[in-house]
């Protein structure tokens, strides 16, 4: 597991009430990677956050992870 990956993963892990049902997976792109984060249906508003503040940050976040590794990450949340 790589450490854009670990780092999604705990993020999510700690903002939903199912911790269990978080899954992400890695997609190893040529110039980028693409995390998808899918939880469950009950939990998709807690990661999304009002106006979609909650996503932005993750994606902040993960964009600055990525940089320091020379890559460019995006992150797609699956319904």
């Amino acid at each position: 597991m790589s450490k854009l990956q670990e780092l999604v993963e705990f993020v999510a892990k700690s903002l939903v009430d199912h911790p269990e049902k978080v899954e992400v997976k890695e997609i190893e792109g040529e110039k980028t990677t693409v995390i998808e984060l899918k939880v469950a249906p009950e939990d998709l508003g807690k990661v999304i956050g009002r106006q979609g503040r909650t996503a932005r940050a993750v994606r902040t976040l993960l964009a600055a992870v990525a940089r320091k590794q020379n890559k460019r990450a995006v992150l797609e949340i699956l319904e």
